[in-house]
């Protein structure tokens, strides 16, 4: 599975997890249909549910009149999933993170996702201390 093909998943997963507060082996089951498994694809999957709390601090310390809970389920787990990579996956670059989480917004978040990704994961990246 390629990397934007994890990262696509493991929105799903997490996405389920919110919406239907799916458990995490039966989320990651469910996005599969039946498919092998990814490494990459289970890394972000737990990584996150594992750092969610540190996470979400994160993401709420770089956001600007919104609250974490208020956003848009797709941007919040985007961001979820990018700042789990800048902060604690030592091999994705800092760029890549980003663009891929800008690119992923494009094709399932609305009109205005890649552009407030953009400027959240903007802010993560020069605020290291968040």
């Amino acid at each position: 599975m390629k990397r934007r093909t994890a990262r696509e998943k493991a929105l799903q997963a997490l996405y389920q997890m919110d919406i239907a507060d799916t458990e995490i082996n039966e989320a990651m089951e469910s996005v599969l249909d039946g498919a092998e498994t990814d490494a990459y694809f289970e890394k972000l999957v737990t990584g996150i549910a594992n750092k969610r709390t540190e996470i979400d601090q994160l993401i709420t310390g770089n956001l600007e009149n919104w609250k974490l809970e208020r956003l848009a389920n797709i941007d919040r787990n985007l961001l979820r999933i990018a700042a789990f990579e800048m902060r604690f996956s030592n091999d994705v670059p800092v760029g890549v993170a980003m663009d891929e989480a800008i690119e992923i917004a494009k094709r399932f978040g609305d009109d205005q996702s890649s552009r407030f990704v953009n400027a959240v994961l903007s802010k993560l990246k020069n605020n290291p201390a968040e």
